[in-house]
């Protein structure tokens, strides 16, 4: 799946988000995509997905994250 499909579903995710899970929703997206953008800057996410650029932290927090997950046995196919 190329980078732009993945942008527009994180997109669609986050629009039907309710609006105080927004962030919930956020980290769920970046960790279920994080193998597929794993060579994406976080400056390229945020564009990408066109949210602001402070949430490019939360990107590279919920990247390292994923590794911890899928080493304990979550599978990000399932999300």
């Amino acid at each position: 799946m190329n980078e732009s499909v993945i942008y527009k579903q994180i997109r669609e995710a986050l629009s039907n988000a309710p609006r105080n899970q927004y962030t919930m929703e956020m980290h769920l997206q970046m960790i279920k995509y994080a193998d597929q953008l794993k060579n994406v800057t976080s400056k390229e996410f945020c564009e990408g997905v066109g949210i602001k650029p402070s949430f490019g932290t939360e990107f590279s927090k919920m990247r390292n994250l994923t590794q911890r997950l899928k080493s304990a046995g979550l599978n990000t196919d399932l999300l």
